[in-house]
């Protein structure tokens, strides 16, 4: 990494990082690599791929966590706070409200067209990451293996997301093991950057998380809506493997039929919210959270009880994400220096080139077409566009993404603002 970094340069950059987050995880991871890799070249491409390692195998939005660990090891403990609140702040503060329309208004079109160009920019990034990430990752016969092994197992066969990337560093350290002989030469973190108070960090998050939901049981009982939430959305941060999609339709479901805190195509309304606004699509949760309030919270509707919901639901589910950053990050930074297990880092490194090129391939489907169908016989399990329902003027505006981005070289922000202009004003002309 470069030199020491200005701590307030960093707030500015994970401010403009936390408004520019779209696209869900793979827009996100490449927004960063671009930002943080390429244009500032305040962390270098292995570093960047190792804390990527790490938060792949976490519960959790994969993507927030990344800004997590990366603001860890620019300036500690106090950076890792700033870039984990900061990259959620936009969307949370976003989605609070667009919930406030949602129950009073109920008319969220004119909101979905404000961000239908910026998807379409988005894609060109994740696809441009994408190939400059596989460009620097994949060095070897093995290393593409991996990855095109990992996309097929995702995409194809639907394999549980943490199986394929534990088996990945399975591989890559039985490959080690078999190469003793071969000398690596891995960057340990220094005795100077261990990031003291970061211990401290990983217990206050862990009291914090704890004593929220204890609190709520011995204050408001268990029948509380909020008790019921805290408890709900604290057992769904602890199983979030593979992202949000992993867990949406469960939590639809729960919230639907078993907590009645939704009716029956709110969660879709919710996503569409998540889906246009910054930040982890795992904020769909606060939306869930601010209805369940809304309804159940008092006698009758407050805004005050829903609002309240939202944040608690937002805190239960992105408090364990700093603890498991704070508690991890050190221990996964000291196993740099040991050949075997740098290894099997670098083979998930390599298959996560598969799950990136998975999610772009997933964002891209949803984008492009209006329906999709799904195989799941002998042993596959994918998802495949209907093609009568391609959309045109998001094909459209994708291509002059694509050819601002590869052929103009356009600079990203530019290339956002001109895709959001033309977006909307296609969504006023139609």
């Amino acid at each position: 990494m470069p030199g020491p970094i200005p701590f307030l340069d960093a707030v500015a950059l994970w401010w403009r990082i936390g408004l520019l987050s779209f696209g869900g995880p793979a827009g996100q991871i490449a927004l960063m690599h671009r930002i943080l890799v390429e244009e500032k070249r305040w962390i270098d491409e292995t570093r960047f791929l190792h804390a990527l390692n790490y938060c792949m195998l976490l519960p959790g939005p994969e993507a927030q966590q990344l800004a997590t660990y990366i603001g860890w090891l620019l300036h500690g403990v106090r950076g890792a706070l700033v870039a984990g609140l900061l990259f959620i702040l936009p969307g949370a503060c976003a989605i609070l409200a667009l919930s406030w329309l949602y129950v009073l208004l109920g008319d969220l079109q004119a909101v979905e067209g404000l961000f239908f160009g910026m998807k379409a920019a988005v894609l060109a990034i994740v696809v441009q990451a994408l190939l400059r990430i596989a460009g620097r990752a994949l060095r070897g016969p093995l290393q593409v293996a991996l990855a095109v092994a990992g996309f097929v197992a995702l995409f194809a066969f639907a394999l549980p997301f943490p199986l394929v990337v534990l088996g990945a560093g399975v591989l890559g350290y039985l490959a080690a093991r078999l190469r003793q002989h071969e000398h690596v030469v891995v960057e340990a973190l220094p005795a100077a950057e261990r990031r003291p108070g970061t211990r401290r960090a990983a217990l206050v998050c862990l009291l914090l998380w704890l004593g929220t939901v204890l609190g709520l049981h011995l204050l408001l009982g268990p029948q509380s809506v909020y008790t019921q939430l805290a408890d709900f959305f604290s057992r769904m941060a602890v199983v979030t493997f593979g992202g949000a999609y992993a867990v949406l339709s469960y939590v639809a479901q729960q919230g639907v039929e078993q907590y009645q805190w939704l009716q029956p195509g709110e969660m879709l309304d919710g996503l569409g919210l998540a889906e246009t606004t910054p930040g982890p699509l795992i904020l769909v949760t606060q939306f869930v959270g601010f209805l369940g309030a809304w309804r159940q919270g008092g006698a009758e509707p407050s805004l005050l009880a829903a609002t309240l919901g939202a944040l608690l639901t937002t805190w239960v589910t992105f408090l364990p994400c700093f603890l498991w950053i704070f508690a991890g990050a050190p221990y996964v930074e000291r196993l740099r220096s040991q050949q075997a297990l740098s290894a099997a880092l670098a083979a998930i490194t390599a298959v996560v080139v598969g799950v990136i090129a998975n999610l772009a391939l997933w964002f891209a489907l949803n984008l492009l077409f209006r329906e999709t169908w799904r195989i799941a016989a002998f042993g596959l399990d994918m998802q495949l566009p209907v093609l009568a329902s391609v959309n045109l003027p998001e094909l459209a505006l994708s291509g002059i993404a694509f050819l601002l981005l590869f052929v103009l070289r356009l600079g990203m922000l530019p290339m956002l603002g001109l895709c959001a202009l033309l977006g909307m004003a296609w969504t006023l002309l139609v």
